[in-house]
Parts: C-alpha cells; structure tokens; sequence
C-alpha cells in the first residue's frame, strides 16, 4: 500500500514513467478482487451470464438462465467471460472488467491532467481517485456500472483532449476518432449514456467557456464511422434476431425506466450528495476546501513551479471542464426517481482533480507530507472496506456446494422456487438452466421490478425454451412425483405456497435461502398424491 501511494505521488516528478504509473493503479485496483465471494444478485447474475457464454459458446445473444438477457448490451459479459475463459472460474476473474474499467477510467484523468495541467497534479488525480472507497469498491464489484464509468471518462478526457490540442494547434484527429471509439464502447456497455453523457459535458463545458467553434470541431465523419464500427453491429444482429428488441431495450430500459416511477431504488432528488460525501471519505475535507477555501497565499504558487500564461489558461480550463463534468453526472442521474449508487461513479473523476487541485494549487506546503498521510488513510479505508464486505456478507451460496455437488454428481436434479439463485450457476459451472418453479402465471408479475421479472422478460424472446426453464407452479407436484429425490433450493418462508416442503427439515439454512433435498418415498407415506 505504502508503496502504490509513493510510486503515483513520485510520478509526479516525471521520474516514473507512464506505464509504471499503470501497472501500479492496476495492481492496486485488482489486490483484494479474489477476497470475498459474489455478492447477489449482481455479481452472481453478470457473472452468470458471462459464464453461460462460455457454456453455451455463444458469445452474441446474453443469456440468463438460458433465455435471451436484454437488460443491458454486452461488452461486460464478453470482457467477463474472455477473462473467465483465460484464468477460470475465480473471483478476481470475474470482477477483471470492473477492475479495467476502473483503471481506464483513472489513466484517462491522469493522462489528461499531465497533458494539460502537469505531471504533479496529475500524479495527485489518480491517488485521489483511485483511492476513494467509492471508486475502489466499484472496481471490486462485477457488475456494469463500473465498466460505463471509465468508459465515460475516457470518453470525455480524450474529447477534452482533442479540443483543447485543436486550439494549440496540435494533432488532435486521432484523439478524436479515439473518443468516438470509446463512446462505442460505453454504449456497448451500457446504453445510451455512454454516448450522451460525454457529449452533453463536453458540449457544456465548451459553450460555459466559450469555445463555440469547438463543437463543431468535434463533428466528425470518420468519428462517427468509428463509432458506428465499434457498436452497430450488436444492436443490428440483435433486432434482426429478436424483432421486438429494439422496442426492449430502447424505449423500456432506458426511457421508460429513466421517466417512470414503477421500478425498484426510489430516492429523493438529493439521495447522491450524501453519498458522495460518505464515499470518499477521507478526501471530503479537501474537496470542501476546494469549494469554499481560500485562494494561494501570496508568493506560493511561485514557490512550487514556474507556470506561464498558457499552462494558467489550460489548468482554468480543466478546473472548469471538471465542475462541468462532475455536475452534468449529479444532475443527470439525480432526475429519475430510481437511484442506484453505481450509476455516479463517473462523477468521481472529476472530483477527484478538483481536490488535487485545491492540494496542489491552494497548499503546496503540505505537499511533500500528505500524500503519503492522507493516501494511505484513504488505502487504509479502501481495504477496510472490502474486509467488512468480507465479514459481513452472509448472502452467497457458496456454502451449500459440499452438500450440493456430491448430489449433482449422483445425478439428482436441482430446481429453483419462486426465487432464482444468482451465484449458484457461476460457482458450479452449471452445464445448463436450471429449473424455476412459481406463478409465471400471475398477471401481476410484469408490473414488478424483481429477478421474477428478469426471468419472465428474457423467456418472452424465447417462447420454445421458455415453458422448460419457467416451469409453472401446477407442475410442481407432478416434478415430486416424476423424481426419486430433488434438490431444491427456495426462500425460507415458501412453505406456505409449497408446504410440502415442511414435511422435511432443511439440509441447509443460509441467509436468503434453504436447501432441501426431496425423497419421494417419504413424501409419498406424508401424504403426496401421485397419479
């Protein structure tokens, strides 16, 4: 730890090289990515899918449970299972694509700020960032929102890039064409937003700071082929394939989700300024000095490093373009009523130039003492983090595969009621889908935002699989009947929709779910009715 906070800090002296600076961010952001287990439902349902992908060997259509998964577009699954294919079934595997996105997001802040605001405060950017528990636990979490981030971030710090090279005079093509690329990539990740995100905040920053003739600069054919390159083809072969998914995946997921109410997460519009607060800690001080501090006292700035008029104009420019950039993300994200955490970690980066700044630009004597102190009390927060995650996360599954496997090999069928367990499939690299017994017949089920819902959505796109994998509540006696004996695995209170699951105790109690293990003799002398 002591030595990641040196070598970043010391890169700011340019007696690092670049690729030093990323190999340490990398090792830093994938140290503790194999201590704790999947946490659910996300972790176990992304990396789920990814593993399908590798099952099945059909890297184009996500599935879930073995029915088309339309919530989200695919990259995460495809960098997933990549990393899954080449270093197995592990944790940090399967948290990899959070982890690069989280280091694509640090070394695009960096490389811009040494570009443009100088190696120093450069240096300082990725330690904040980098070590904010927000932006430290995202990169331990397999789930999309991480992924989007950096994909966001790189977008905006190369477009940011190309704008301000134009106005020097420099090459900037290349950059350009580069952030159409990642802009692709964002939306392959997420959706819209990774192309709509950077393009409202680079078109703000430029009409705030009066560089009209920059968004025009940045209309670009060849950009704009780059891009369709990068992300038309999934979304084509997708439509082609499934008719109704264009109208799933644009017109539900995104704007109906962004403008309704009816869905799952609901907080108030100020619900992520608490939470930004809260989650980078101990950054907080610096960041309120950043907006209500003074000024450099007189004579300081000199003392530090000679800067020149133009360095001057292109550190005012990023300052501006990161109050821009974070607030377009706080805003954005704050309109709909359904909030989760994740969907402002672009926000971070933004903020975490803003406290190098203040550190770096307000108080230079502090610097050679406080990034070693207030970076290792922010690694030290960062790994306390994940330690509780470690301690206190009691929901995986990972605790019935002793009892489970042995029955799986003896060729006892397990089935899901009323609840599909997320992590189990990635943990026993389950061959196939795995049966789910409940209501699927109930009218009320699609007005719900829950895994009920995720799996009823994906069987509508394929109706032929769909019956075997969703398997009605009517059919649940008939499957007592049909096997010797059943694994079962259900919330804790269904024995009051199934109660023959209360003739026998549980094998196995966890803390979302029991396991049960069926002999139908027995259930036969307690009174099963077979035909």
């Amino acid at each position: 730890m002591g030595s990641f906070v040196t070598l970043v800090t010391h890169a700011s002296r340019k007696t690092w090289p670049i690729w030093a600076v990323a190999l340490a961010v990398l090792a830093w952001l994938l140290c503790t990515a194999w201590w704790r287990p999947l946490a659910v439902p996300d972790e176990g349902r992304y990396a789920g899918v990814a593993w399908e992908m590798i099952r099945s060997g059909d890297w184009l259509t996500p599935t879930l449970n073995g029915l088309p998964f339309f919530h989200k577009p695919p990259l995460f699954y495809w960098l997933t299972a990549l990393s899954l294919k080449t270093f197995g079934l592990t944790l940090w595997a399967a948290r990899l694509a959070s982890v690069f996105g989280a280091w694509l997001g640090a070394m695009g802040l960096y490389l811009l700020v040494r570009r443009w605001g100088g190696a120093r405060v450069a240096g300082w950017s990725a330690l904040v960032l980098v070590t904010q528990p927000f932006w430290f636990g995202g990169a331990q979490y397999a789930n999309l929102d991480m992924l989007v981030a950096g994909c966001i971030s790189a977008t905006i710090a190369l477009a940011a890039h190309a704008v301000l090279a134009r106005e020097a005079g420099q090459g900037y093509r290349l950059a350009l064409w580069g952030a159409y690329a990642l802009a692709g990539l964002g939306l392959l990740a997420k959706g819209l937003i990774g192309l709509v995100l950077p393009g409202a905040v680079i078109v703000a920053w430029s009409l705030l700071t009066g560089r009209w003739r920059a968004i025009l600069g940045l209309l670009s054919l060849p950009g704009l082929i780059v891009l369709a390159v990068v992300a038309a083809p999934w979304f084509v072969a997708m439509q082609r394939l499934y008719p109704d998914f264009f109208h799933y995946f644009f017109i539900y997921q995104h704007f109906q989700r962004f403008t309704q109410t009816g869905f799952n997460n609901m907080h108030a519009w100020w619900y992520y300024l608490p939470l930004m607060v809260g989650l980078t800690l101990p950054w907080v001080p610096a960041w309120l000095l950043t907006v209500w501090g003074p000024g450099p006292r007189a004579g300081q700035g000199a003392s530090v490093e000679a800067v020149d008029a133009q360095v001057l104009a292109s550190r005012s420019a990023l300052r501006w373009l990161a109050w821009v950039w974070m607030i377009v993300i706080l805003v954005f994200f704050s309109i709909p009523a359904s909030k989760l955490p994740g969907y402002i970690l672009p926000a971070l980066p933004p903020l975490a130039y803003l406290v190098a700044d203040t550190l770096t630009q307000r108080w230079p004597a502090v610097s050679a003492w406080a990034p070693k102190v207030w970076g290792a009390a922010a690694a030290l927060m960062c790994l306390g983090l994940i330690g509780a995650a470690v301690k206190y996360d009691e929901q995986s599954s990972r605790p019935v595969l002793p009892v489970l496997q042995p029955l799986l090999k003896q060729g006892v069928p397990l089935v899901y009621v009323n609840e599909f367990v997320y992590d189990l499939p990635f943990y026993l690299a389950q061959p196939g889908p795995i049966p789910v017994i409940s209501n699927w017949d109930d009218p009320d089920l699609p007005k719900h935002d829950n895994d009920r819902k995720e799996l009823f959505d994906a069987g509508e796109f394929n109706p032929t699989l769909a019956p075997k994998v969703l398997v009605p509540k009517s059919q649940w006696q008939a499957w007592l009947c049909t096997h010797p004996r059943l694994a079962v695995m259900a919330p804790h209170d269904i024995t009051k929709s199934y109660p023959e699951l209360a003739w026998q105790p549980p094998v196995m109690k966890l803390k979302l779910w029991s396991m049960w293990v069926l002999d139908r003799d027995d259930l036969l002398a307690k009174g099963l009715r077979c035909q």
